[in-house]
C-alpha cells in the first residue's frame, strides 16, 4: 500500500462498499459457531460446533448467498448488529473497526496472506466440528469455556 490509507482506517462500517465490507471479514469462522442461550439467565455458552454450512477447513460459508434461507437463524452482520452483538469475538475485524481500533497483524488485509489467520490460531479450523457430526443435537456436550 504505497502511502495510501487503508479503507478500514478512513471509513466507518456504514460507509464501506459491499466489497470492502466483505473483505473486512477475517475468515475466522467464530461467528458460525453455535451458541446456546440459558432461557432463565439469557447467558450465552459457546460451543465448538459449527453451522452445517461452514467449510471448517476454509472457514467460509459453503452457500453464503443463500445462507439465510437455508439457516433462518443465521445472523447477518450489519454496522448496527456489530454494535449490538456482545458475542462477537474481541478479535473480530468488524468489532475492532467499530471501536476505532486497527486490524491485527494476522488479518489477511494486513498480512496479504489468507493463511495467517490460521497460522495465528485465531480461526476455528483446528477446533470446530460440523453440526452434521452431532447426531443427537446435544450441543451442550461441546461447550467451550473460552473463545
Amino acid at each position: 500500500m504505497s502511502g495510501e490509507i487503508p479503507f478500514w482506517k478512513e471509513k466507518s462500517l456504514a460507509e464501506m462498499t459491499v466489497e470492502e465490507w466483505e473483505a473486512l471479514c477475517d475468515g475466522c469462522g467464530r461467528c458460525c459457531l453455535i451458541k446456546l442461550e440459558d432461557e432463565d439467565t439469557e447467558e450465552l455458552a459457546f460451543t465448538r460446533v459449527a453451522c452445517e454450512l461452514l467449510d471448517i477447513g476454509a472457514c467460509r460459508c459453503t452457500d453464503y448467498g443463500n445462507r439465510r434461507e437455508r439457516v433462518p437463524d443465521c445472523v447477518q452482520l450489519t454496522p448496527r448488529a456489530v454494535e449490538e452483538l456482545g458475542w462477537l469475538p474481541e478479535s473480530c475485524a468488524y468489532r475492532l473497526v467499530a471501536n476505532g481500533e486497527d486490524l491485527a497483524w494476522w488479518h489477511p488485509l494486513v498480512s496479504n496472506d489468507p493463511m495467517t489467520i490460521h497460522l495465528a490460531g485465531i480461526s476455528v479450523r483446528d477446533f470446530a466440528i460440523s453440526e452434521n457430526c452431532v447426531k443427537d443435537k446435544r450441543y451442550e456436550k461441546y461447550i467451550v469455556h473460552s473463545m
